[in-house]
């Protein structure tokens, strides 16, 4: 734990008193979206103190002309750029003529951040003394609508507290933005055409060499003691920024107030030549709703989500607002309306890492979104990745491989590898290990097994494909042999037959054969349309069998385990626990040379093995390898502890379990990595999710059933989550003494219970 201002609250996220020193940190922490667009927690008027400005729009990207020291063949041109946007939120105020600036005033007082997750909103209160002495009451809420997802809405509210005041709001748009992640300083966008009428601005933009053409939008209308004021603004405009003066003279204890609605307008969704009319019936409907029943469509909408995917923790209120946290931003950034978005690292938190797409999706966040939406929800993210096949074949063509051998990308915005470091790009192959093993965890939730049959096959056989290429027979192990990657923990790089990848290939090859097979006999018409479409002989299919029956595993006789790749025994094993605080993290304390000679591990490697593939391993031989490797690992990835403590649990070790469980369900929270200022972890959040329902919950597919073997850490007095198994909500309530089960529909289920069969009929409860 690195922080510790944030206040402990079952629904929201609340910071009191202001701070300049933990500013960027809050922007990240009380950051909204809606799926669509979404931006950082920057105050609406203007700050001169240290900030990370940034608002950005679901599937805008900027392809970044890769830097790197040294040229290798086969480099990635670019690196896709999460944009920040046209800036929207924008609101001057000045009082008696002095800028509002909480950086500067004399004096801030009762100062109060707010995110109610329960209910969408985010919003500030305080009090300020200006530097011409007048002190002012402060109070903002805005939101990102979910039911119009191109628009957001602002309420800010000015009380001159001793003394009459002259007021001006001055709402604004500004085009003129730059990104903080920047390889060469590029211009990224480029302002089409600024225009205004009435109360109305729009900036039309397009970006810099992917030509996205985007609409940024606002109106504006003010208010005293909530009577609505007609004032005609004083209009600026230049060739990047709108403005609208609202200039009032304020007694003592009245409230102006403005509501401001902005947004965006992307030709991904209209015509390009529509996008400002488009804009206008936006701003139009807004404005006849008005901002207190957007607000209570916001809180509806919120409420309708919270129904399904809460997590309830009784008795202990930091990890309840850890969960909720995590629930909250995963929503926030992937509702699943959209199939050609996916989910982003950062989200819309921040610029870091770039793309939208990393494995996290497929090993992460597709459980989430199974158990918490509709099924359809995770298909989508499924058909993502079809619909970027032949960009994956491309991308292993680039590489040397052929036969229509498939490697998706690293990090990708649409399809197309753009991660620019070398031993990532060309050696972190495991991810299509991930995208496999996706489809297989969709199968065997859902029981829908049409997307193998119409979709899925395809990529099973392209990576398949890739994985036989991928692999050298070794004379002298006579075995098949993995050289040259970087597994999950990418502390240690360029290494050969990674245990983690080398059982991934074997598993996807195997998996692959399997539905050739079932396909062939049970769907003869997709198997003919599959096996024309591919070309896939015999004589191939034996070449895949040989390489998976003969794949190397690394083992250790003296240690009895799965060693993470050759070599690692050759390494000074010096554990975590002797490692001095001052060192940590290594990633910012030491050079890569110094961590790459070390034994610490980023995030589970070996352990992430055994988490997928937990059926095949015994309960024994986890235990040996957690304690063999957890000692080395430092979990400075945030996908790590999320793993350790479904383990953990597993192993019955459940105070292991739950400070894993708090340190990722309070990773940002509490800032364990010292960097929440460049944003969250998003995609680690679902693992999160998983560490409850996986991990305490037990939570498994067995027999075709789904099955639970309930525990509670000893600090909780009772947890319930819901899951959507095939169509049906089931809801468990886990006490100290016993676990509930409820079903809603219409039809009984079976389900499995610390092994035994147990039947829940349609609205009635079940006590085990």
């Amino acid at each position: 734990m690195n922080q510790d201002y944030i206040k402990p609250d079952n629904w929201s996220i609340i910071e009191e008193d202001f701070d300049a020193n933990r500013v960027e940190s809050s922007e990240s922490l009380f950051s909204i979206g809606n799926g669509a667009m979404g931006q950082r927690a920057n105050f609406e008027e203007h700050y001169s103190g240290p900030t990370f400005q940034g608002s950005y729009i679901a599937g805008v990207y900027y392809p970044d002309k890769t830097r790197v020291g040294w040229w290798k063949n086969g480099y990635p041109e670019y690196f896709a750029k999460v944009l920040n946007a046209p800036n929207w939120i924008g609101i001057h105020v000045s009082v008696n003529g002095e800028q509002l600036d909480l950086f500067t005033c004399k004096k801030v007082t009762d100062f109060r951040r707010e995110l109610n997750m329960q209910e969408g909103w985010l919003s500030r209160n305080f009090t300020a003394t200006l530097k011409n002495n007048i002190v002012i009451k402060v109070e903002t809420k805005r939101f990102l609508s979910l039911d119009a997802d191109e628009l957001g809405a602002i309420e800010y509210n000015i009380t001159p507290i001793n003394s009459d005041a002259e007021i001006i709001f001055q709402p604004y748009l500004d085009s003129g933005i730059a990104n903080k992640d920047t390889n060469w300083d590029d211009k990224f966008w480029d302002t089409i055409k600024v225009s205004h009428e009435n109360h109305q601005a729009f900036i039309q933009a397009k970006t810099m060499k992917t030509d996205f053409y985007t609409c940024t939008f606002m109106e504006s209308n003010v208010f005293i003691n909530d009577k609505s004021v007609l004032i005609e603004p004083n209009i600026k405009a230049d060739a990047n920024y709108a403005s609208f003066s609202y200039q009032h003279e304020v007694k003592q204890g009245e409230t102006y107030t403005i509501h401001k609605y902005g947004g965006y307008i992307v030709d991904r969704d209209y015509d390009k030549s529509q996008l400002v009319s488009i804009a206008k019936k936006v701003l139009k409907e807004a404005v006849k709703v008005g901002y207190e029943r957007l607000l209570k469509k916001q809180k509806e909408a919120w409420l309708a989500i919270w129904e399904r995917a809460d997590i309830t923790i009784q008795g202990d209120v930091k990890a309840q607002q850890g969960i909720r946290f995590n629930i909250f931003q995963l929503n926030q950034t992937y509702l699943g309306k959209d199939s050609r978005l996916n989910i982003g690292p950062k989200g819309f938190t921040g610029e870091k890492y770039g793309g939208s797409t990393y494995w996290d999706t497929e090993a992460y966040c597709i459980p989430f979104y199974m158990a918490t939406k509709d099924e359809k929800v995770a298909r989508s993210l499924l058909e993502y990745r079809y619909n970027h096949l032949e960009k994956a074949i491309e991308n292993a063509e680039k590489l040397g491989f052929n036969n229509g051998a498939a490697l998706f990308p690293m990090v990708t915005m649409n399809g197309e590898e753009c991660h620019n470091e070398w031993e990532i790009t060309f050696e972190e192959i495991h991810r299509n290990g991930a995208i496999s093993f996706a489809i297989y965890n969709y199968y065997r939730y859902t029981g829908d097994y049409s997307y193998i049959k119409e979709k899925g096959l395809e990529v099973l056989i392209g990576i398949a494909r890739f994985w036989q290429q991928r692999a050298a027979f070794s004379k002298d192990k006579n075995k098949y042999v993995i050289l040259g990657v970087t597994g999950p923990n990418e502390y240690e790089n360029n290494v050969n037959n990674n245990w983690y990848t080398n059982y991934l290939a074997q598993w996807c090859i195997n998996y692959a054969m399997e539905n050739i097979n079932k396909i062939a006999a049970e769907f003869p018409e997709d198997a003919k349309r599959i096996m024309d479409k591919v070309k896939l002989l015999e004589t191939e299919l034996q070449a895949w069998k040989t390489v998976a029956d003969n794949m190397y595993f690394p083992y250790s006789e003296t240690h009895q385990v799965y060693l993470q790749q050759d070599g690692f025994l050759d390494k000074e094993l010096v554990t975590v626990a002797d490692l001095e605080a001052s060192q940590r993290p290594i990633n910012q304390k030491w050079s890569w040379d110094r961590i790459l000679r070390s034994p610490y591990i980023k995030q589970a490697d070996v352990l992430q093995g055994f988490y997928f593939f937990e059926d095949e391993f015994s309960k024994e031989e986890l235990g040996r390898h957690f304690d063999f490797y957890e000692p080395f690992t430092v979990h400075e990835s945030s996908l790590s502890p999320c793993v350790h403590s479904i383990q953990a649990a597993k192993l019955d070790r459940m105070e292991q379990a739950y400070t894993f469980y708090l340190r990722t369900s309070r990773l940002d929270l509490d800032d364990y990595n010292h960097e929440v200022h460049e944003g969250l972890h998003i995609t680690s959040m679902a693992g999160t999710w998983m560490s409850i329902v996986e991990g305490f919950g037990g939570m498994r597919i067995k027999d075709d059933k789904l099955s639970f073997i309930p525990k509670i850490p000893k600090q909780w007095e009772a947890y319930s989550f819901k899951v959507n198994f095939r169509n049906s909500i089931i809801k468990v309530n886990v006490c100290q003494d016993k676990t509930d089960f409820e079903l809603e529909g219409d039809r009984a289920l079976q389900i499995l219970v610390n092994d035994e069969l147990v039947t829940i009929e349609p609205n009635s409860l079940v006590t085990v």
